[in-house]
């Protein structure tokens, strides 16, 4: 049995979505990170972690809507509210790169 090209993107693309999910949860549960040179720039790695967590949920309803799913054109408001979703995500993520604001009561 052969693996098509398209079976074998759809699954790298579960492979990476699902990675990238999973440090996201864990970098929102425990606080950890990969290391790395841009882990030191990271100050509130919790905050990194829902914007990752958001940024896969939203670059997977784009690719699953959009390019993976064929060439008709019904889901394209779909794929593009994913496209914003994972904008919204990496707003989240530079969000991280700031110190906590703090407010007076």
């Amino acid at each position: 049995m052969m693996i098509s090209v398209h079976e074998m993107l759809v699954l790298l693309t579960m492979l990476v979505l699902a990675t990238g999910a999973g440090l996201g949860l864990v970098a929102i549960t425990t606080g950890w990170m990969l290391p790395g040179p841009g882990r030191a720039k990271v100050l509130r790695p919790h905050v990194w972690g829902y914007g990752t967590s958001v940024g896969m949920a939203g670059i997977g309803t784009y690719l699953f809507a959009g390019p993976l799913h064929g060439p008709a054109m019904g889901n394209f408001p779909v794929a593009m509210g994913g496209t914003a979703v994972f904008a919204a995500g990496l707003y989240v993520q530079r969000r991280a790169f700031k110190p906590a604001t703090k407010t007076s009561s």
